[in-house]
């Protein structure tokens, strides 16, 4: 599995071109993308998928375990809701306020 976000929604284009972003340019890019990819395992009983990240844009989440609730919405909408809240600890599924909404593009 492999997943890209543009957290924010805000990249803009370099004004040089692709290849001669500033220093400010690529800082902006940097901290408005996410990306990582490894393996998932779902746990159907427990309604959780687990990304095992192998590697990602962020360097202190190699290896790491990211455990989500997963909701289908129809045939074309996949929720999902972090179950940990990065300090060893659980949220409350009911309770949580940061959700993803993966939607097939056709």
């Amino acid at each position: 599995m492999s997943v890209q976000i543009d957290a924010k929604g805000t990249r803009k284009p370099f004004v040089n071109g692709p290849a001669g972003g500033t220093s400010e340019e690529k800082v902006g890019a940097f901290d408005n993308y996410i990306s990582y990819y490894g393996r998932y395992t779902l746990d159907l009983k427990a309604q959780t998928v687990t990304h095992h990240l192998e590697d990602s844009s962020e360097p202190n989440w190699r290896g790491v375990n990211n455990v989500r609730w997963f909701e289908f919405q129809g045939n074309d909408r996949l929720l999902l809701i972090p179950r940990e809240d990065g300090k060893g600890g659980v949220i409350d599924r009911k309770n949580a306020t940061f959700k993803l909404l993966w939607e097939r593009i056709k």
